[in-house]
């Protein structure tokens, strides 16, 4: 698992982090039943607090992404299929709420935008 976190994005480090596992989880990079690394061999690797990497374990597990098992650790959760559909929805609503605002500032019409990802769609079979 690849974690990037930037000291001069606005987002706190904890939510950097938490947002990466996420989506690690959602695009399959993580699977569940997989081990996460222990609270203090992550925080070593990515240069933070133990405290930190415990914040986003802790939200992690609360919001239903990974479970923790005492003595044994933090694993990826089996997870309802339902609240993974409804986060990879959420993820390209992100995605194309961006894609909209940057073809209004250009001067691109709905129709156009649709056209445009009709085309993409078609070309990604």
């Amino acid at each position: 698992m690849n974690i990037v976190i930037s000291n001069a994005s606005d987002k706190p480090l904890y939510l950097q982090i938490k947002e990466q596992i996420k989506e690690a989880i959602l695009k399959g990079e993580l699977k569940a039943g997989d081990l996460l690394p222990s609270v203090r061999a992550f925080a070593n690797d990515i240069g933070v607090s133990v405290l930190t990497t415990r914040r986003v374990y802790d939200e992690l597990e609360q919001e239903g992404y990974a479970v923790s098992q005492a003595g044994r650790g933090t694993f990826v959760a089996m997870g309802n299929p339902e609240l993974l559909r409804d986060s990879k929805r959420r993820m390209v609503e992100e995605d194309m709420q961006k894609a909209i605002r940057n073809a209004k500032l250009f001067g691109i019409t709905r129709e156009e935008l649709q056209q445009m990802m009709d085309i993409l769609f078609e070309e990604e079979d």
